[in-house]
């Protein structure tokens, strides 16, 4: 089956494709995609993992077309940096 296991910086977006057996998880696809080695930061311990978009367990099974995504952690909270931002323009405006 034919998977991508994805990773990105803001400066850069890295794409492996794989070939894997029937029923490899995500953790299989992104040990066997290099990754790891690549970037030594990702800690499968602390670094959340989706396909498409859906955050899943490093046990989760694959199907045909997957997309394993590895999820930096946030440096900010998405909502508190909304909060400044709208709290920076309402001062200005």
């Amino acid at each position: 089956m034919h998977v991508e296991v994805v990773y990105a910086l803001p400066e850069e977006q890295t794409v492996v494709e794989l070939d894997l057996e029937p029923g490899a998880t995500a953790e299989t696809a992104i040990r066997r995609s290099g990754l790891l080695e690549r970037h030594p930061e990702i800690d499968l311990a602390v670094n959340k993992v989706g396909v498409f978009g859906r955050l899943v367990a490093l046990d989760t099974p694959l199907a045909e077309g997957d997309r394993v995504e590895i999820y930096r952690p946030l440096i900010a909270d998405p909502k508190q940096a909304r909060r400044r931002r709208a709290a920076k323009g309402g001062a200005e405006g």
